[in-house]
C-alpha cells in the first residue's frame, strides 16, 4: 500500500506530540516540587507516574490495535490524554498532579498504535524507513519537549505546558479523523484472546532478548534525562529551566539516528547498528558524568542517536517476525521500555540524593553495560535474519 509523505508526517506528528506528555515533566522538576513542595529525593515520582499509567496502557490498550479501526481508536485515545493534561494542569495537590500523569501516560500508549498502524500501511520493502521516520517523531517530541517545556515554563510556569499540550492533541484528534485512512478490521479473535496472544510473546527467545536489551537501554536513557536537571539547576551552574530545556537539543540528533538506522534495519544490518549504538552509550557516559564540573563533555556525550539506532533495529526484527499482531508485538516490547524508564526516572533521583550527579553517572553505566551483555548473549544462541525479516 505506502504510505503519502503528509500521513508519514501526521503520524510522526502524533507520536512527538503524545510522548511529550510523558516527558515534559523532566526540565521542571524542580519548579514544580518549589511550587507543590515535593521534596527532592521524591521529584522522580513526577516521571514515574505517566510511566507507570503507559505500562498499564501498553498490556491493556495496545491489543486493541489488532481488534479495532485504529484511525478511530487514535482518536479517542488522543481526546483522553488531552483530558489527563487538563487535570495536570489544574492541579493544585501532587495526588491530583500523579493521577493527571498517570492518565495522560495510560492513554499516550497511542504512540505505540501509531507506529503499528503505520507499519501496516507501509510496504513490505520500506518498513525500516517507515519506522525511521515515525521514531524520529517520537524522539523530536521526547527531546524537543524539554526545550519547549523549559522555555513555556520560564515565560509562564509550569501549569502553560500542559495546557499547551492538550490544545494540541485536541487539534491533532481532527486532523487524524480527517486525514488517515479507515481501518476496517476483519479480525475473529476476542480481546481476551489477543491479551493471550501477547503473553505468548514472553515465552519466544527473540522477544524477550530484545525486551531485555529495551529494558536496561531505557533504563540508562531516564537516568540521564530524568537526573540531569538537577546537577545544572546547581552549584556551580544554577541554571534556569529554559537554559536546562535547550540541552534537549543535543540529543536531537537521536532523530537523525534513527531515520537512518530505519534504512540500515531495511538493508540487513540491524545486528551490526545494535552492538555499536550499545558500546558508544557505554562510552558516553564518562563524559556525561563530568556534568558537576563542565557542561561541553555533556553536550558530546548525550548519544541520543545509539538509543534510538537500536529502538528502532528492534522493532523492525519483531513487526519482520509477527508481521499478523503489530500492534501487540510492539505493545509488548514497549512494556520493557516503560519499566526501564520508570526504574531509570526513579533511581536516578534516590541516587542523586544519595551520592550526587557522579553516582546517577555509575548508575547510567551500569544500565548501558547491562543492554550491551544482554544483546552480545543473545546474539550467540539467536539464528541469523536475513534483510527481510
Amino acid at each position: 500500500m505506502g504510505l503519502t509523505f503528509g500521513r508519514r508526517t501526521l503520524l510522526a506528528t502524533t507520536c512527538s506530540v503524545t510522548v511529550a506528555t510523558i516527558y515534559v515533566a523532566q526540565p521542571v522538576l524542580a519548579q514544580v516540587g518549589r511550587d507543590l513542595g515535593v521534596p527532592e529525593a521524591d521529584l522522580g515520582w513526577l516521571v514515574t507516574a505517566g510511566q507507570l499509567g503507559y505500562l498499564a496502557g501498553l498490556a491493556l490498550l495496545v491489543p486493541l490495535g489488532d481488534l479495532l479501526d485504529r484511525r478511530r481508536l487514535i482518536a479517542a485515545h488522543l481526546l483522553l490524554a488531552a483530558a489527563g493534561m487538563l487535570l495536570t494542569a489544574a492541579a493544585t495537590r501532587l495526588w491530583l498532579l500523579l493521577v493527571g500523569l498517570a492518565v495522560a501516560g495510560l492513554f499516550a500508549v497511542v504512540v505505540q498504535t501509531t507506529v503499528a498502524f503505520a507499519v501496516d500501511l507501509a510496504t513490505a520493502t520500506d518498513r525500516g524507513r517507515t519506522l525511521g521516520g515515525v521514531t524520529s517523531g517520537v524522539i523530536i517530541g521526547i527531546l524537543g519537549a524539554r526545550v519547549v517545556a523549559g522555555t513555556l515554563a520560564g515565560l509562564w510556569g509550569w501549569r502553560s505546558i500542559y495546557a499547551a499540550l492538550a490544545v494540541l492533541l485536541i487539534v491533532l484528534t481532527l486532523f487524524v479523523l480527517k486525514l488517515l485512512p479507515a481501518d476496517h478490521r476483519s479480525v475473529r479473535t476476542t480481546y481476551g484472546e489477543r491479551l493471550v496472544a501477547l503473553g505468548r510473546l514472553f515465552r519466544e527467545r527473540l522477544f524477550l532478548s530484545r525486551g531485555l536489551t529495551a529494558f536496561f537501554l531505557f533504563a540508562s536513557f531516564g537516568t540521564l534525562w530524568s537526573g540531569l536537571a538537577l546537577p545544572l539547576a546547581a552549584a556551580p551552574w544554577h541554571l534556569s529551566t529554559v537554559q536546562i530545556g535547550l540541552f534537549g537539543i543535543a540529543g536531537l540528533a537521536g532523530a537523525l539516528g534513527a531515520a537512518r538506522a530505519g534504512r540500515w534495519a531495511d538493508a540487513g544490518r540491524a545486528e551490526l547498528v545494535t552492538g555499536g549504538a550499545l558500546v558508544l552509550l557505554v562510552a558516553s557516559w564518562p563524559a556525561i558524568g563530568q556534568a558537576n564540573r563542565s557542561l561541553w563533555p555533556v553536550v558530546a556525550g548525550v548519544l541520543d542517536f545509539a538509543v534510538q539506532a537500536v529502538h528502532v533495529s528492534n522493532q523492525h526484527l519483531l513487526t519482520g517476525a509477527h508481521p499478523h499482531q503489530t500492534s501487540s508485538v510492539v505493545g509488548g516490547y514497549m512494556l520493557f521500555y516503560s519499566l526501564g524508564s520508570a526504574l531509570g526516572a526513579t533511581a536516578t533521583t534516590t541516587m542523586y540524593s544519595a551520592a550526587g550527579w557522579t553516582g546517577s553517572s555509575v548508575l547510567g553505566a551500569a544500565f548501558a553495560l547491562c543492554g550491551l551483555l544482554a544483546w552480545a548473549v543473545s546474539r550467540r544462541r539467536a539464528p541469523r535474519l536475513g534483510p527481510g525479516r
